[in-house]
């Protein structure tokens, strides 16, 4: 085993089994693949209603769902820090949520005008 995993297997069984699942959705996240249309073109986002009861994570993959033409590498950055925000600094989940969403839509933006 190289010591990346290892050291992600030491640090996933020092935690509770409801972080070990937000690491778990969190990798799969991550793994995901951004999506384009047959032709190529940028598709529209998809109109996927906000729950009224959301965790950070399933409003990532919410949001997954509604922009799948969006290069997951590029969110990384932002998403993983809102997520550490909420899981380790407390941050409420619906101040990460309503940033996510925003982040969300200023890639998609910017997808956009780049063409």
């Amino acid at each position: 085993m190289r010591d990346e995993e290892e050291k992600l297997l030491a640090l996933f069984r020092k935690l509770d089994a409801g972080q070990q699942q937000t690491l778990i959705d969190f990798a799969g996240f991550l793994a995901s693949r951004a999506t384009r249309d047959a032709a190529g073109e940028t598709a529209q986002p998809k109109s996927i209603s906000r729950p009224e009861t959301e965790t950070v994570v399933m409003a990532i993959k919410r949001l997954m769902q509604t922009y799948p033409m969006l290069d997951r590498r590029q969110l990384f950055g932002d998403t993983s820090k809102f997520v550490a925000q909420h899981a380790l600094e407390g941050r409420p989940a619906g101040e990460v949520i309503d940033e996510l969403e925003i982040v969300f839509a200023r890639h998609f933006e910017r997808m956009k005008a780049e063409g």
